[in-house]
């Protein structure tokens, strides 16, 4: 008898952030270039990702993936949401908000992922609102013609 490979599961803090900010890259239906380079970007200046090696980033980015092209995004973001604390809970939507807006457009998906995102990190309306007003302030390129 063959068993089933085990499976991946979100399992400490730093793989649920990850995997929320994945989620947001992926909401959408297409994992763009620009988005995937963005994600690496936000995570390798924060701790712990900015120790991790190469290897090891690519072990957690590799494992999330699984996760997502087998279960999909909801299910991501449901392993992960138990795992973070507060304020964690509340960078996690910030950073997810930046991610949706690194190619200029924020799709209908992508907006009702941040929606449900903020219901399932249990933030308050105002708080929800406030986040996502300073991450749109953040990305509006007020200097173009």
């Amino acid at each position: 008898m063959v068993s089933a490979a085990p499976a991946v599961q979100v399992s400490s803090p730093a793989e649920a952030f990850a995997a929320i900010c994945l989620a947001a890259v992926a909401c959408d239906g297409e994992l763009a270039s620009l988005e995937v380079r963005g994600l690496r970007q936000q995570l390798e200046y924060r701790q712990p990702y900015c120790r991790f090696s190469d290897a090891a980033m690519e072990r957690l980015l590799d494992g999330l993936l699984q996760i997502l092209r087998l279960d999909g995004c909801d299910a991501l973001v449901c392993q992960a949401v138990p795992l973070l604390d507060a304020r964690q809970r509340e960078t996690a939507l910030a950073v997810a908000a930046d991610l949706t807006r690194a190619d200029h457009v924020e799709s209908t998906a992508e907006q009702h992922f941040l929606a449900r995102l903020a219901q399932q990190l249990e933030l308050s309306h105002e708080r929800t609102a406030t986040i996502l007003e300073v991450i749109a302030l953040l990305n509006n390129d007020s200097l173009a013609g």
